[in-house]
């Protein structure tokens, strides 16, 4: 067994150990990747041949976190690992991303990447070092791939960079950001931050790329030792070099005439770029199509594309004839939705998101349990591609792991703009209407006015903008778009998202497909999306300035109340006999907590009169009872020496029968005191010790005077 090894120090000292040759060797490249007590195992396997009529790498990235890593059981009725998570999906992406642009174009293999947890002890973040392992399982394997790559997560903790922080680290800071390179190129950014500047974002970026650059040396240091360097040969496409050359003859004048006609219309572009392409096939008989057409789809997308590119880059030119640094017209409009508790319309140019709020009580959270991460989630956004929205017509077949990850990018960008203490639950849906270009961004934008439609008193308003790249000679040409459509996003070196406040950035995504992109750009680029942003965010408060000041009147109403931790009980009562009671006759809804020593207690109803009811029944149970104060008490039982009384909701003590008038009674039957009566009391002593009331009604009552003997003797 030919065991390899490769460490790599970190700053902070920690190591990761990256092992081949022991485990999963009939895949075409497999690696164990340590850091501390978290170990990922990731494999890669490639078919020898293409399918035919491939045009496009067929990558499946999948990222697994075993239950057992952390001597857990899987929840769920088979106690067995399912289908994968949001989170897991979401790592997976990030894999995917950067791993993506670095085939061939002309590899069309299906390959599969799988990365599985296998242990961890819930200190350090195992996603930091996933994109590391799948890289290195391509870097020992005779897979065709232009890397390596090395992903590392970035985080400030109290203003210092922290590369591949623990849990308890990240929750403390103000910038995270997982960060995607290779030795030389940023290929993939995305994060989230608590309204920092472009140039302190910069700043993470750079430390996250040093600390890649000794991650991607040790790769390729293992990929000599394993003696991997040369890559398999292959042959994925069949071209035909004069059928290129004669489509881009034919083709490219018309194709650049188009692409610098300023058409609007998205629909009637793509059918004049279309027309040009059928137009070229019309010469060839039905018997030659079957063998060029696939041929001819691909020569004229490379046409259409430079076509594109060279409009920008000479003319300054984009397809619907906008400035680069120009927004797309915006209209919007909030309250459009009477069922919901709070709605909205974003529209920018041909991307519309239909946006709706619903506010909910602690039993709305969403229950997290996965291998590492346990809690709740009161903050949700969920967004929805349906196919209508860019005309396909198709069915729509539950939620992909697009739209998981598109949701999760506006999610950060406004999760942080919620009040901690904010007592609703909270869910954000985004419908996309319409899609040409950064719907993700729309739905940031919806999002922002529909929560202050809903009367949720954000901090401040977000807004997002997706920004494109176009460059030539290693970014010494080069042109960066505002608002990118979709084809500019296709057609592109780069897809850059962010979001943020008017005081700075909460969310970022970035896609490179170039290398020799330079900090240089990336520094011109958020300059040009902060102007955008800023736009956009002009457009939001046009529409609705300030969050209203109240919710809409079918909305929960949610009061939260802190009693002593002693009395969670009480209210809760034996078996939940109480607090059934209270939400079946006042109709709320009631939570109980204990937070920090104390309960918290959140009552939430539509309906005013039923939650003031419900607190009243909640605020006489945890009143503590205060000495020299009367109350009105009723009699639950008779005894020889006096009656028991409840003077307060669960509070009950003995009216001694010398307590009862000043005259001396020497029977209960004499006082005409029965079970269900009521009488007033006043609450003279608590014992100390045993915590029993001393009552008395005798002194509410005028003492009679005594006889006076008038002799004076």
């Amino acid at each position: 067994m030919n065991v390899v090894t490769k460490t790599i120090t970190m700053g902070d000292g920690r190591t990761i150990t990256i092992e081949t040759g022991k485990l999963a060797k009939q895949a075409d490249g497999a690696v164990m990747v340590t850091l501390g007590n978290t170990m990922i195992l990731a494999t890669v396997c490639s078919a020898k041949d293409a399918v035919p009529g491939t045009d496009f790498m067929p990558l499946t990235v999948e990222y697994k976190e075993k239950f057992a890593s952390n001597g857990r059981f899987p929840g769920g009725f088979t106690r067995r690992e399912g289908k994968a998570s949001d989170y897991e999906i979401l790592i997976a992406r990030l894999i995917d991303r950067a791993l993506r642009p670095l085939f061939p174009s002309d590899y069309h293999a299906e390959t599969f990447v799988n990365v599985t947890l296998y242990s961890a002890d819930g200190i350090d973040m195992p996603e930091s070092i996933a994109g590391l392992a799948a890289s290195a399982a391509l870097a020992v394997s005779d897979i065709p791939f232009e890397g390596p790559i090395s992903e590392v997560r970035v985080a400030r903790v109290d203003g210092k960079m922290v590369i591949n922080p623990t849990f308890e680290q990240c929750e403390k800071a103000d910038i995270e950001l997982v960060v995607a390179a290779t030795l030389d190129n940023i290929m993939m950014v995305e994060g989230e931050m608590k309204e920092v500047s472009e140039a302190e974002m910069l700043d993470a970026i750079r430390a996250a790329h040093e600390a890649i650059k000794p991650q991607c040396q040790a790769q390729l240091e293992l990929m000599e030792a394993v003696g991997k360097t040369k890559k398999r040969e292959y042959c994925h496409e069949e071209n035909d070099e004069e059928l290129r050359k004669a489509v881009h003859d034919a083709c490219y004048a018309k194709a650049y005439a188009q692409a610098t006609a300023c058409d609007t219309d998205k629909h009637h572009r793509e059918e004049m770029f279309t027309a040009i392409r059928e137009e070229f096939k019309a010469q060839f008989t039905e018997e030659e199509l079957e063998t060029k057409a696939a041929l001819i789809d691909r020569y004229y997308h490379d046409v259409e594309k430079e076509a594109m590119r060279r409009a920008v880059l000479d003319e300054g030119k984009r397809l619907d004839g906008r400035k680069t640094t120009e927004i797309r017209p915006i209209w919007s409009e909030v309250g459009y939705l009477p069922g919901p508790h709070g709605s909205s319309i974003f529209t920018r140019g041909e991307t519309q998101s239909l946006c709706t709020v619903t506010l909910g009580t602690k039993q709305d959270e969403k229950i997290i349990d996965e291998s590492l991460i346990q809690g709740r989630e009161r903050f949700l956004l969920h967004y929805n591609f349906p196919p209508f929205s860019t005309g396909e017509a198709r069915a729509q077949r539950g939620v992909g792991r697009r739209e998981i990850g598109h949701g999760n990018l506006a999610c950060r960008a406004l999760k942080s703009m919620i009040p901690a203490d904010y007592p609703y639950v909270v869910r954000v849906v985004s419908d996309i209407l319409e899609s040409n270009g950064s719907s993700s961004m729309a739905t940031v934008c919806a999002g922002t006015l529909a929560l202050m439609d809903a009367g949720v008193q954000i901090k401040k308003p977000v807004s997002g903008i997706a920004m494109g790249l176009i460059s030539e000679n290693k970014g010494t040409n080069y042109a960066i778009l505002s608002d990118i459509l979709g084809d500019e996003d296709h057609l592109g070196d780069m897809d850059f998202k962010t979001t943020g406040t008017e005081d700075g950035l909460t969310a970022c995504q970035m896609d490179i497909k170039v290398d020799g992109l330079s900090y240089e750009i990336l520094e011109n680029a958020l300059a040009q999306a902060h102007a955008g942003r800023m736009h956009i965010l002009g457009k939001i408060k046009e529409t609705l300035p300030a969050p209203r000041p109240d919710l809409k009147p079918h909305a929960p109403r949610i009061v939260v109340m802190t009693i002593p931790k002693e009395m969670i009980g009480a209210v809760i009562g034996p078996g939940g006999k109480i607090i059934q009671d209270i939400q079946e006759k006042t109709g709320a809804t009631i939570s109980i907590d204990e937070v920090e020593n104390e309960g918290r207690v959140e009552i939430a109803s539509a309906n005013k009169e039923s939650l003031d009811a419900a607190v009243a029944r909640i605020k006489s149970i945890v009143v503590v009872p205060e000495v020299g104060e009367t109350y009105d008490a009723t009699v639950k039982s008779i005894m020889p020496y006096g009656a028991f009384v409840e003077f307060m909701p669960g509070k009950e003590g003995l009216l001694h029968i010398s307590e009862i008038d000043w005259k001396r009674f020497e029977t209960m039957e004499e006082t005409g005191l029965k079970e269900g009566d009521t009488i007033t009391v006043k609450l003279l002593d608590i014992d100390p010790k045993t915590g029993k009331f001393k009552l008395s009604h005798k002194v509410l009552l005028s003492r009679p005077e005594r006889n006076q003997h008038k002799d004076k003797e």
